[in-house]
Order: C-alpha cells, then sequence, then structure tokens
C-alpha cells in the first residue's frame, strides 16, 4: 500500500482558521493540459498566465490522474475515491452513479456553509451532484464549435452522417477570444467573481476550460504566437521498444475529425499542423486563466483565496505513436498541478509523488473543513509549506484492463485479460529513460524491481473500499 506520512496540520489550520474568515477556492480545471509549460521547464508553449501563477504558488512537478479519461477522471477526484475496473471507468461517467452515497468535494463545502458555483466543465456531465451547487452549472450555451463558415458546413454534413463524424480537427480564425467557448466562459467567471465579492460569503468557485480538448479551435492571435517550422514530431513517434501490445491504442478519439484517416498513422504534416493546434489552444486558454487571476487581485481577493489549478489527465502528441489519452504511459497519467494558498510561500517546487485524489482532503485542510472518513487520497497541506516532508512513495492510476504505478524511478503497468488474469507488463526505468522507450520489465538484472513495484501496486488495489 501507498506508504504516508501522519500529521496534524489539518487541526492546527482549522483552529487557526476558526476565528477569521475562510478562505475562498478558486478551482480551475482545463481539459487535456499536458505540463509542457515554461514552468515545468518546458519552452514550447507561450502560458504566461500559468507560469505567473507557479511563481505565486507551489508547483508539483510529479502529479498524477487516476484514469487518463475526463468523465472517470473528474468523478474520481471529485469524490476523493479511487477508481476500480467497474467504477469510473470512461468519458461518460456520473459521480453520482459510481459513487452514490460518496459526498463529493463541491458538496462537502456547500455543507459547510461555502457558497459553490460550477461554470463550464468541472464534472463530465452538468448535472452530476447538482445539489452540490448553490446554483445550477453553469455552460456557455449555442456557441459554435467552428467561425469558419466552411468548417461549421463541413461539421452539420457530418454530424447528420453519424454521432461520431465530426468537422476539422483544428481552426484558426480571426475572431476574437469569446468568439468561443472558453472566451465566454472567462468573462462570465469575471462577472461571477464579482457578484461573490459583493455577497462577501466565503466561495468555492470551479472554472472548467475546455480547451485544449479536440478540436483545436483558438483564435488566429494564438496561432501565430508559433513559428510552424519551430513545431517538430517528438524523438520518439514509435512504439516502445517490447511495449505489449495492449499499452498502444488507436487514438479512436482523433479518428472522428475530417481529414483525419480512419487508420494508421496520420501523414507527418497533419502530425505537425495537431501539435500547432494545441499549443495554440494552450495559448488560448492561458489568456482566459490569466483574466481570472486578474480579476481576483482588482477585486482584492487574491490574499485571502486559495487558487488550485489542474488538469484532468495528459495528452499524447504523438508519442509512442499515440494521440489523444487513454493509456498507461506517463504522458497519459501526468498532469500539471499548481496551488497558490495564503500564508505559503510561492515560487516553490515540489518532487513528491501526488496523486490526484489528494486534492479533496488538501482542500479541506487549507480552508479548516473536517476531513470526510470515505477520502482514499491524503492531504498535500504540510508538503506546501515543508519540502522536506515525508511523502507518498508511490502514485496508482488505471485504464481499462490496464493498472499502473509510478514510482521514484519507475512505472510499472500490469494488465489483465478479460477474465482478470494477469496478460501482459511493461516497467519502464525513468532514472535512465525518462521517455519510456525500452520495456525492461523481463530484464533479470531489474526482477527485484518488478517484485517490489508489483507487490505495491497488489498491496494498494487490494485495500481499495468497494
Amino acid at each position: 500500500m501507498i506508504r504516508v506520512c501522519t500529521f496534524t496540520l489539518g487541526m492546527l489550520l482549522a483552529a487557526s482558521i476558526a476565528g477569521a474568515d475562510r478562505p475562498n477556492v478558486l478551482f480551475i480545471a482545463v481539459d487535456d493540459l499536458r505540463p509542457e509549460l515554461a514552468c515545468y521547464g518546458r519552452h514550447q508553449m507561450h502560458s504566461p498566465n500559468i507560469d505567473r501563477l507557479a511563481r505565486g504558488g507551489v508547483l508539483f512537478e510529479r502529479a498524477y490522474c487516476m484514469v487518463p479519461t475526463c468523465g472517470a477522471s473528474r468523478a474520481s477526484l471529485m469524490t476523493g475515491i479511487r477508481p476500480t475496473r467497474r467504477r469510473f471507468v470512461n468519458y461518460l461517467t456520473w459521480a453520482e452513479k459510481d459513487a452514490p452515497n460518496v459526498p463529493t468535494m463541491n458538496m462537502h463545502f456547500k455543507d459547510h456553509g461555502y457558497t459553490t458555483r460550477s461554470l463550464g466543465k468541472v464534472f463530465h456531465h452538468p448535472a452530476d451532484r447538482a445539489e452540490g451547487w448553490s446554483e445550477p452549472a453553469w455552460r456557455p450555451q449555442r456557441i459554435p464549435w467552428y467561425q469558419r463558415p466552411e468548417n461549421a458546413a463541413l461539421h452539420k454534413r457530418r454530424q447528420k452522417e453519424g454521432q461520431r463524424k465530426r468537422g476539422p480537427a483544428w481552426e484558426s480564425a480571426d475572431v476574437p477570444d469569446n468568439a468561443y467557448a472558453d472566451g465566454v466562459l472567462a468573462e462570465h467567471a469575471v462577472d461571477v467573481l464579482g457578484e461573490l465579492k459583493r455577497q462577501g460569503e466565503p466561495f468555492f468557485l470551479a472554472v472548467g476550460f475546455f480547451k485544449p480538448h479536440l478540436p483545436f479551435i483558438a483564435p488566429q492571435a494564438y496561432w501565430d504566437l508559433y513559428d510552424p517550422a519551430e513545431i517538430h514530431l517528438p524523438d520518439n513517434y514509435h512504439v516502445p521498444k517490447d511495449a505489449p501490445p495492449a499499452s498502444i491504442h488507436s487514438s479512436g478519439e482523433l479518428r472522428a475529425y475530417a481529414g483525419i484517416p480512419a487508420k494508421g498513422p496520420v501523414s507527418e504534416q497533419t502530425a505537425r499542423q495537431l501539435i500547432h493546434g494545441y499549443y495554440a489552444c494552450v495559448s488560448y486558454t492561458d489568456a482566459q486563466i490569466g483574466k481570472l487571476l486578474e480579476a481576483l487581485d482588482r477585486l482584492e481577493l487574491a490574499q485571502n483565496t486559495v487558487v488550485v489549478l489542474w488538469g484532468d489527465h495528459g495528452w499524447n502528441l504523438g508519442e509512442h505513436t499515440l494521440w489523444c489519452k487513454h493509456s498507461c504511459y506517463e504522458t497519459s497519467m501526468q498532469i500539471p498541478l499548481i496551488v497558490r494558498a495564503p500564508g505559503i510561500a510561492g515560487g516553490q517546487s515540489r518532487s513528491g509523488l501526488v496523486e490526484s485524489i489528494d486534492l479533496y482532503p488538501s482542500l479541506c485542510e487549507l480552508t479548516g473543513l473536517p476531513l470526510p472518513g470515505h477520502l482514499a487520497g491524503r492531504s498535500f497541506a504540510r508538503l506546501l509549506s515543508d519540502p522536506r516532508a515525508e511523502w507518498k512513495t508511490a502514485a496508482v492510476g488505471r485504464y481499462r484492463n490496464g493498472d499502473t504505478i509510478r514510482t521514484d524511478g519507475h512505472r510499472f503497468t500490469q494488465y489483465a485479460s478479460g477474465s482478470g488474469r494477469p496478460a501482459a507488463r511493461m516497467l519502464y526505468d525513468h532514472r535512465l529513460d525518462p521517455a519510456e522507450n525500452v520495456n525492461v520489465v523481463d530484464d533479470p538484472m531489474r526482477a527485484e524491481v518488478v517484485k517490489r513495484v508489483a507487490a505495491e501496486l497488489r498491496e494498494t488495489l487490494e485495500a481499495i473500499k468497494p
């Protein structure tokens, strides 16, 4: 089982907060965001606002989702419990159906006096755990996917052919930010912040941005931030050596879009255009996040607001021939996570292994709320203030028939057959092979490592409550 430290910081925080105004929470979710940002030491993408948040907060270098698909990942994060083969399985997951008796994070904050609001994509389904929001969950309405007439017409025509058929995989149009949904969302979120300021009650405001999710559509200005000649395919645009077939998928999510072949690799030109589109969408969403941070400052809310930015899962940009998420590789499992909290020095990073189910207890501790007994994650509040604090030895997640564990130096994945019996395995040594290009699970020199990490994975899985 994953080992964690024990501490009483939560009781200390609760005592200190009891006599003062409880902190607000701005809970920013970004769909399909991989930690390929300047604040993570990667300089391909232009993300000045997220980078600014990192300079004022604590950045988690190794944070991981529980399931690399949106509905399941969000349900697990919002309930604070682990997925299983039958719980939190795919993108259509409902938290209230898979965990009907579990109070979700928004419910817990509302039950303890917070005004809770949901804007954009927080749960996959807006109606999921609706009783946990002070007002009905809000999303931009009647905002067209495409602004170019020819793309809109193509999308409409393909939709008539089938629900899984869509328009182009990308679009750049000379339009303002609010021509697309995330721009409208940011404007509304700024207005809601003003409302919450006037109400004067502690709030939990969740704002979920849709981009950089496919299709990669963003105003032309964000495409222009990148020189197409400087966009390249990943070095490992190939299947890892000795990787089990179960670890590689056909990138089915991408195949729905016009111009993408039904099977087989995309052309190099298409691949580079997809990467360019992803970068543009990240920069577009980054600009919208900047509007929220500026509003916090302008409304004088920043000093008493915990700001959390998280991604629901990673995203593949051709690594191992994969596009989208839906794998047990690091590129699908790793997420960005940045926390800015009152009283915590900014501009720091933490290398401790963190799981997305740790967010629920962490926010409870940071705001002085009691921790519900059902939580499977552990609060990282102590880790925020003390970089030397002992922490988890592993992060465990899963996708479909694969259970995966990330330790300090390795990623091990065990695939099962339909009957649940072990079927295939893979081990990647991150000290020597951080890009996961060679499966070394059968290397005799690593037999003890395999035995150790497999046992830790098994112990964690056996401890999961139904």
